[in-house]
């Protein structure tokens, strides 16, 4: 079996998270590849410090998802996939906070290998983030670029929107399986990226949108980009968590300054006050992707 494979089927297992996951790759990815071998269940627990409680539940997959077929393709459900071994991974994201082992995916993978701009925000984004939007990511700027966002409510649809009205590109990365619609109404939004531009998703398919999920893919939108804008966001907003999460990664992190008696831009003003870089013109995102 080689690295891939094994790391796909580990991913697969319930009983160990992302950093246990990230913990067996940084390990075993110092061995050869004609040297690997499939380690058993009680090794993996020591390398990724699963505790007992955690390793019943573990153990029973382990052994049935590293040597039973059919049972791996059934829950990929014929999802392409990628592993964090392969060329194909992006290497911004691979130096991130806790890359993920595995991504499954739909469309046009190369998208991530191009100038990415994140784009977070409010889940009650009002239409001052339509006019910045709109303001802001002028012909100039969303010719070079691609926008990439949570497909959440709010800010992320708009986003989203934005890019296809445009035919900018646009890489959706969510907290479900891709075959799984969350929020309901943007189904046909999400199955348009998914077909001409990019859906990514850390879950295999069938999986629900659980509240551990959101942190989790924030982490990779936070990675993927080379800057990330923030638009309206409350304090203690979602959205500053991704935001901490990109200035970890070295990344770029742009805010566009608000009302300051707007409840929606407290967030955004605070992140500015931070060290944010205020966002007023196409001209200041083009800075920081040295065009």
């Amino acid at each position: 079996m080689f690295l891939k494979d094994f790391l796909l089927r580990l991913h697969l297992c319930k009983g160990i998270g992302i950093k246990g996951e990230n913990l067996v790759y940084k390990y075993f990815s110092k061995i050869k590849s004609s040297n690997f071998r499939v380690p058993d269940a009680l090794e993996i627990k020591d390398i990724a410090k699963i505790n007992s409680k955690h390793f019943e539940s573990f153990i029973l997959d382990y052994q049935r998802l590293m040597f039973e077929n059919e049972i791996v393709s059934k829950l990929i459900n014929n999802e392409k996939w990628i592993a964090i071994c392969d060329p194909e991974y992006p290497q911004q994201l691979k130096e991130s906070y806790l890359p993920p082992n595995v991504l499954f995916y739909r469309g046009n993978w190369d998208l991530v290998h191009t100038r990415q701009l994140g784009i977070v925000g409010s889940r009650q984004a009002t239409e001052y983030s339509v006019m910045g939007i709109k303001k802001l990511l002028n012909y100039e700027v969303y010719s070079r670029i691609t926008i990439v966002s949570g497909l959440a409510k709010g800010v992320d649809t708009l986003a989203h929107q934005f890019a296809i009205a445009k035919n900018i590109p646009t890489v959706a990365v969510i907290g479900t399986g891709l075959n799984v619609f969350y929020p309901r109404e943007n189904e046909k939004l999400q199955k348009i990226i998914g077909k001409k531009n990019l859906l990514i998703s850390e879950y295999p398919d069938y999986v629900r949108g659980y509240r551990s999920h959101f942190p989790e893919r924030n982490r990779i939108i936070a990675g993927l980009v080379q800057s990330i804008l923030v638009t309206e966001a409350k304090h203690h907003s979602r959205s500053l968590i991704t935001a901490n999460l990109a200035l970890q990664n070295n990344r770029n992190v742009l805010a566009i300054p608000g009302p300051i008696n707007s409840i929606l831009c407290q967030g955004t003003n605070e992140l500015i006050l931070a060290g944010a870089k205020p966002i007023l013109t196409g001209k200041d995102i083009l800075e920081e992707f040295n065009i």
